[in-house]
């Protein structure tokens, strides 16, 4: 029989908060993240508003001159790993540091760095661009630095899967674990693509809301006058171990990560699939992953993006791998509150389904106002919900039609 994968330990920094129980805090009081972009002038583009981490000290977790020549999503990562390593109680030594994997993803990886060193490049020459800009802008640059900042000898990569990339790296995290080729892995994703290029991008793909002024509103999952996503930053990480080694070292269990399943849509670079085909059959991949029945899902946290397309064919996933059930699942989309922090937000809404499983409150979808015949499902609007349950899932579909969804347990 096969050791259950735990989870043990988590971390995050976020627009809700810097740390796991103060983003908790803010989802379940439904407080939302979004708010004008200071990070750099925005002026010249026709989005204002992002979803960014506030307050953040990167100096708290490591050396200030190792944080000059780590991108901003670099410093997200090993902040969340530490906090990970800290609630999990696990020692790294040279005796077990080899047998411990690092998979932080990043969709994009260091856009920031990126496009700062192209215009140091065009106006002063590439003289003056810093020998510092590989390792900052490389997607493994995450994983990487946080593997140097521990000590951690094991497999360490990033998995780029758009969107996706978050829950996909702690599912690769799950199969590697079961297969025995590691003991424990440090799983998640960081991101930071709230930049003049990143926002400017995704809004010409027209993925964004416009909502500048009324910023309070936005952005609307589910919602028949939802108008796009609002870009997020930040990241999250779990410590994920076998449960026999977590209960021999007497670690606290926070829950059972059970399944994961993962397709793609093959269909389009951008759009998802409108029956929601790829979507369906990664969740139902996940419940065999977790040896489950349709009616242990308690929850479910929806990719939800706010974007036309992606919560259409998202609500038409569900009835398609639920059918009538569909209607008595609660689902909700936490973006509502942190925006859509790229590959970093499977790992986050994965914490939350933890959280929500533990403490038997589940977050909403808040600015839900007015119910789209498309999406008719239960999404939890604008309050909190108290329910207890077994069973989370949490959807992660990106660009590209990756597909991702994670079944998480409730551990006894």
């Amino acid at each position: 029989m096969l050791d259950r994968i735990v989870v043990t330990g988590m971390g995050t920094v976020n627009p809700l908060g810097l740390n796991v129980e103060e983003s908790w805090a803010s989802a379940i009081e439904g407080r939302s993240g979004v708010g004008p972009i200071t990070l750099f002038d925005s002026s010249p583009l026709q989005v204002h508003i992002a979803a960014e981490v506030k307050g953040f000290q990167p100096e708290q977790y490591m050396d200030a001159k190792e944080a000059r020549r780590r991108d901003r999503f670099e410093q997200f990562a090993i902040a969340s790993a530490k906090q990970a390593l800290t609630d999990s109680g696990l020692e790294i030594t040279e005796a077990n540091a080899g047998r411990i994997g690092v998979i932080i993803s990043s969709a994009i990886g260091g856009l920031h760095s990126l496009q700062e060193a192209t215009l140091t490049n065009y106006k002063e020459g590439p003289r003056k661009v810093s020998p510092f800009l590989i390792p900052m802008l490389m997607a493994n640059g995450g994983a990487g630095m946080t593997a140097i900042e521990f000590g951690i000898k094991g497999p360490c990569f990033s998995v780029a899967s758009a969107c996706a990339s978050g829950a996909d790296g702690i599912g690769v995290a799950l199969m590697m674990l079961r297969t025995g080729m590691i003991d424990a892995a440090l799983a998640g994703a960081s991101e930071m693509t709230i930049t003049s290029t990143g926002v400017a991008a995704f809004d010409r793909v027209g993925a964004m809301s416009r909502r500048n002024s009324d910023y309070s509103l936005t952005p609307q999952p589910f919602d028949k006058n939802r108008d796009g996503l609002v870009m997020g930053e930040g990241a999250a990480v779990l410590v994920l171990e076998r449960e026999t080694d977590a209960k021999a070292r007497g670690a606290n269990i926070l829950a059972e990560l059970a399944g994961y399943g993962a397709t793609a849509d093959a269909f389009h670079v951008t759009a998802p699939h409108e029956k929601g085909e790829g979507g369906a059959a990664a969740i139902r991949m996940a419940l065999s992953s977790a040896k489950a029945n349709d009616d242990e899902v308690g929850y479910i946290n929806a990719h939800g993006t706010a974007t036309p397309l992606n919560d259409q064919a998202e609500t038409r996933a569900l009835k398609a791998a639920f059918g009538e059930r569909a209607y008595r699942i609660p689902v909700s989309s936490t973006k509502s509150m942190t925006g859509h922090m790229m590959g970093a937000t499977g790992a986050l809404e994965a914490i939350f389904c933890v959280k929500a499983i533990r403490e038997g409150v589940l977050p909403p979808t808040i600015h839900y106002e007015t119910p789209d015949p498309e999406c008719d499902l239960d999404y939890i609007p604008n309050q909190a919900r108290e329910a207890k349950i077994s069973l989370a899932l949490s959807n992660a579909f990106g660009f590209g039609g990756h597909n991702a969804v994670l079944a998480i347990r409730k551990y006894s």
